[in-house]
């Protein structure tokens, strides 16, 4: 090979082994990516409010009402009696996983409560904090679809029954606050919105203000009528009461000292349920001047003349002078 050409290939490999000028590199490497600033994720909206939601699309607007309760506003469903001397309203209490519509006693009876003469407040209740049951992000029942937000279970209220016999205590959540501590926030909660509904209530000139609770909504209906023994809350009735599984006490323990009249009206359909039934039976015997009524429901939960065979014992006790035949 000539020697001018060996020069020319020497010069070329020495060129392509020597590293590019930084101003080179900096030109064609690639930009790094900016850092990225993690987006906070939004709170995860309560069940209940997610229920209500829906409720507010496919009720008519003039069976809506918005209260506040604290920094709070909820929905509840209002109808009034269909006749010129109302008896009194009906505050009806969902039970945990229930919407104010829920298609189990609670619709039903805001539905016909009005055609007898009792005006019906149906309230959204908050989810319990302390549900051990059925926990935020793992519910162990789905919750209604929207298209049809008040389709129900054969029984949305057996876990709370299941947590009661096995005496669950329920456990913090990721909040870091006691037990104890998610009790009492949840009776607050839960009170307040019992007091805008009275408040409610009284603004329509209510005669009488019955509350009613289905379930778990049976439990906090006793428990505030036991602490705040409010003066314009007359009756109360229990539809297939619930104990929560981390409550502090039965509702036996509460019933038994309530000085106003108790409906309990109770499906055996178990023997939990039945001896419960017997606590709560037995506790207001032992009160004197206790005005607690036990009704056993024959039709049970499913049965087709279930939630007329219930109306009809819920209206008697309301109105004792009714025909209820």
């Amino acid at each position: 090979m000539p020697p001018i050409r060996r020069l020319t290939l020497c010069a070329v490999c020495l060129g392509l082994a020597l590293p590019l000028p930084p101003l080179a590199l900096a030109e064609d490497a690639p930009a790094k990516p900016a850092t990225e600033v993690p987006v906070p994720r939004a709170p995860l909206a309560e069940r209940s409010d997610e229920q209500a939601q829906d409720l507010t699309r496919l009720l008519p607007s003039d069976e809506q009402q918005q209260l506040q309760a604290g920094g709070d506003t909820f929905l509840a469903l209002w109808k009034p009696a269909n006749a010129p001397d109302s008896d009194g309203v009906v505050i009806i209490l969902p039970g945990a996983g229930e919407s104010a519509d829920w298609p189990a006693v609670v619709a039903p009876m805001r539905n016909r409560l009005p055609d007898v003469k009792w005006a019906s407040l149906s309230l959204s209740l908050p989810d319990a904090l302390n549900d051990a049951v059925q926990p935020r992000g793992a519910d162990t029942q789905p919750a209604p679809p929207k298209a049809a937000s008040t389709a129900s279970p054969p029984d949305a209220n057996a876990p709370i029954e299941a947590a009661a016999a096995a005496g669950s205590e329920g456990s913090p959540s990721s909040g870091g606050e006691s037990t104890d501590e998610q009790l009492q926030t949840d009776a607050q909660r839960i009170f307040a919105r019992i007091d805008a509904g009275i408040a409610f209530a009284g603004q329509q000139k209510a005669r009488s203000i019955v509350l009613l609770g289905h379930g778990t909504g049976a439990y906090w209906a006793a428990r505030y009528l036991s602490e705040r023994q409010p003066s314009r809350a007359q009756k109360l009735a229990l539809v297939e009461p619930r104990t929560p599984g981390s409550a502090p006490q039965g509702l036996d323990a509460l019933v038994g000292g309530l000085k106003l009249p108790v409906a309990d009206f109770y499906y055996p359909s178990s023997p939990t349920l039945t001896n419960a039934a017997k606590a709560r039976l037995q506790a207001s015997r032992r009160q004197q001047g206790s005005h607690y009524t036990q009704v056993e429901m024959t039709a049970m939960p499913g049965n087709p003349d279930a939630q007329e065979q219930l109306f009809r014992r819920v209206r008697g006790w309301l109105t004792p002078k009714a025909n209820t035949d």
